[in-house]
């Protein structure tokens, strides 16, 4: 039984190079990668690369303190809703008792986050009343549903599977006009004025609850407001809808397509508190693209069904909601019939990226607390590349140490381990080159920290297998079998230490967030490529050069000289005494 045994080892042992060719091939296919992407460095954190700081500043709101608990969790919805985007790297944190910082790092997409954690009032789905474009030529030709929500100001809205597409118009007609009077005060059974669209796109006010035919104050200033307001300057996008509360009627301002619509919206029906999940998903089953599918929670679920049973009764644009984020319409899809059960979803000509930000919205957009944007400033990162430098520095020092140790202690062995070394420093940079554009990781000062000491772990797994080896030496075996017998025992070993090292990486990688995530993903992550360069090269490595005269002979200039090992003779099978000749005669 044992001559089978000692074939099948001899076999493995015969074919160290197709390790060798994988973790090759692995290099050349993911180098070639990096450059086919265009992106041949690894994307750099705010510290090192520099970015945008944003500063924002808590307000008082109705039935909300500023106070540690609800800036906490506004602190984590922001950093939830930025990082939707991607692993950016990006920090949220507190300052003081109501200022929030957020800090974007250079190469993401400035623009949209700060559009998206600037955005920071409370979500509401709010009945439109009336629409109008503004800012725009009169033969600007109107929108189409069949638009993405970017596209049109009105995709559609339906039960999920069931997606009825209407015909959007930039302005409501005449025939709207009565029946939005009726449709708003079957929504708003209170003295809180309420109003439809005219021919001309201006708002006039209905007859109040009570059945009154008069026109209030606050019924002629809403309709001043709405006609005066033109979403096309900055500055009364700004203020459209400020100060306005749920339960009133009020103006927004929402862009599609590049041409800004103004909204005259109905008191909110549903709250974005109420939006239990939200995501972006593919409809291949109907092949309607990207859409987005919303599920509110019981509470949200009944007032969904309550007001889109209500919209679907009407023509556009009196069937449609706005979701109106910061005083901005962000969407307004369209209405079909009632959507009962807690599940919807929005459809329309949606690309990818247009689908994930309105869920993100969805998803994120409700504040414990309204925010005010202070500042933007451009960080720079002198200061980082001071640092970056320092660090660096450091890190070549500690190696030059780590190589002088190798060199006069293991001598020919310190080539195994420089050639593995340098394997894995090229995975490294070519997976952070990689993962940068892939799942947005950008590297920061923590990170190249945990690069640093990530040397030390790999230098270890080495050293485990190279007294290994010489342990086995010491007991009187030749090279080759002294290769092979301490693989087991030393890669039980290494694996145990990189799972340890592996546990501790995820752990600080889950509870903890900012820079001190980069140096967590970073130290997981070499933990893992120390674990392939000792499996598909420093092993199968070492089982070439044993083969070789220069280290299987033991010279004293290969670390494996047996004499200065103190290795005990070699053993040998100890033959019996022949028999005196007198016994053989008789």
């Amino acid at each position: 039984m044992a001559a089978p045994k000692r074939g099948r080892s001899a076999s493995a042992q015969s074919k160290p190079g197709r390790a060798l060719a994988l973790i090759l091939i692995a290099i050349v296919a993911l180098t070639g990668g990096m450059f086919l992407s265009g992106h041949t460095t690894p994307r750099l954190g705010i510290d090192l690369a520099g970015g945008t700081s944003i500063t924002l500043e808590a307000k008082a709101d109705q039935g909300s303190a500023i106070n540690k608990a609800n800036m906490d969790t506004a602190v984590e919805i922001m950093n939830r809703r930025v990082n939707g985007l991607g692993v950016s790297e990006a920090e949220v944190q507190t300052q003081g008792d109501r200022n929030i910082i957020v800090n974007i790092p250079k190469g993401t997409n400035s623009k949209e986050a700060r559009d998206q954690v600037g955005t920071t009032a409370k979500l509401y789905f709010r009945p439109v009343l009336a629409q109008d474009a503004t800012g725009v030529a009169a033969a600007t030709p109107s929108p189409s549903a069949s638009g993405s929500s970017k596209a049109s100001p009105s995709p559609s809205a339906s039960k999920s599977g069931t997606g009825e597409k209407a015909t959007s118009s930039s302005s409501p007609s005449a025939s709207a006009t009565s029946q939005g009077r009726a449709v708003t005060d079957a929504l708003k059974a209170d003295s809180t004025p309420s109003a439809s669209a005219s021919a001309s796109g201006s708002p006039s006010p209905s007859a109040s609850a009570t059945g009154g035919t008069g026109t209030s104050a606050s019924d002629a200033k809403l309709q001043a407001q709405y006609a005066a307001l033109d979403c096309s300057k900055q500055a009364q996008r700004n203020k459209a809808g400020e100060g306005a509360k749920p339960t009133e009627t009020t103006v927004g301002c929402g862009e599609f397509n590049g041409v800004w619509y103004k909204y005259l919206l109905g008191p909110a029906a549903v709250a974005g508190t109420e939006v239990k999940k939200a995501q972006a998903v593919f409809d291949t089953q109907t092949a309607a693209g990207w859409q987005v599918t919303m599920t509110f929670n019981s509470k949200g679920a009944s007032k969904f069904a309550d007001i889109t049973g209500k919209l679907a009764q009407n023509t556009q644009p009196l069937n449609e909601f706005g979701i109106v984020l910061d005083g901005q319409v962000v969407s307004s899809p369209t209405v079909s019939s009632s959507i009962t059960g807690g599940n919807a979803q929005i459809s329309g000509s949606f690309t990818q990226e247009e689908a994930q930000s309105l869920a993100n919205m969805l998803s994120y957009g409700a504040l414990p607390l309204s925010f005010q944007e202070q500042s933007v400033t451009t960080v720079t990162a002198a200061l980082g590349g001071e640092q970056l430098h320092a660090g660096l520095l450091a890190g070549a020092i500690g190696l030059a140490l780590v190589v002088i140790y190798l060199v006069a202690y293991y001598r020919g062995l310190s080539v195994v381990a420089m050639a593995s070394l340098l394997v894995s420093a090229i995975l490294t940079y070519v997976i952070m080159a990689l993962l940068g554009p892939a799942i947005g990781f950008a590297l920061n000062l923590p990170a190249v920290c945990g690069a640093i000491v990530a040397i030390g772990i790999t230098a270890d797994s080495f050293i485990v297998y190279f007294e290994r080896i010489r342990d086995e030496i010491r007991e009187g075996r030749s090279l080759r079998p002294a290769v092979e017998r301490a693989w087991p025992r030393a890669r039980r070993t290494i694996l145990v230490s990189d799972f340890v090292s592996f546990l501790a990486a995820a752990v600080l990688f889950i509870v903890t967030v900012g820079k001190v995530q980069g140096f967590a993903f970073t130290l997981g992550l070499t933990t893992v490529l120390d674990v392939v360069v000792v499996f598909f090269f420093t092993k199968p490595l070492m089982t070439l050069l044993a083969r070789r005269k220069f280290f299987a002979s033991g010279s004293k200039w290969s670390g494996l000289d047996p004499k200065s090992l103190g290795a005990k003779p070699p053993l040998r099978r100890t033959r019996r005494p022949a028999a005196p000749a007198h016994t053989k005669e008789a």
